[in-house]
């Protein structure tokens, strides 16, 4: 295989959830005419959840079905790095990886891009400010929950600066297996490190 590109599908009880959004990265990121189906390429198990994880490039199409248990995320440590780049969801997380590993006592880390907060290692983010959910208006990834849910207007893009973390109410992390989940409610400080 050339470059590989991931997908992650939350599969439950045999049913695989907001596939549209799913297919619509997969032909973003293949950027051609021919592009797999995956309604036609995927057959989940019909009891438990799990993660369906698709590898694929232009040629090539990879499944697995992975039991899926949520991690659980209570502390999340800054990181900066002002060059990382993953604008695709590609299979190669070195970078991510690298960062993930520097978390020291915390659940996961929370990067810091040119001043701006952008995601998490596995997740975009979204904070409250009293009366609207901000997501990052440049995460490292477009992700297709964080897609659905601006299109549903639940979040609305904005450029959140490191600095004005601590004027929000709570944070969210948003992705295809968790899709919007609180982890701070009314103590934000607690949470980041």
């Amino acid at each position: 295989m050339s470059k590989k590109y991931l997908e992650t599908i939350r599969a439950e009880d045999g049913e695989l959830y907001h596939l549209k959004y799913h297919q619509w990265r997969l032909e973003s990121a293949l950027g051609t005419k021919k592009t797999h189906q995956l309604h036609e390429l995927l057959s989940p198990p019909k009891k438990g959840l799990y993660r369906c994880r698709v590898l694929y490039d232009e040629e090539n199409f990879e499944v697995e079905y992975i039991k899926y248990t949520k991690r659980q995320v209570k502390r999340l440590k800054l990181l900066y790095d002002d060059t990382i780049e993953y604008e695709k969801k590609y299979e190669n997380r070195d970078r991510l990886n690298q960062l993930f590993s520097k978390r020291e006592d915390a659940d996961d880390i929370l990067i810091v891009k040119n001043s701006l907060l952008s995601d998490t290692s596995i997740a975009n983010i979204a904070l409250f400010d009293g009366e609207v959910w901000f997501t990052p208006k440049r995460p490292l990834l477009q992700g297709t929950t964080r897609a659905r849910l601006l299109k549903s207007g639940k979040i609305v893009e904005k450029e959140i600066r490191v600095e004005d973390i601590m004027s929000y109410e709570k944070i969210a992390l948003m992705n295809a297996m968790i899709d919007f989940d609180i982890i701070a409610q009314e103590n934000i400080e607690e949470i980041i490190c």
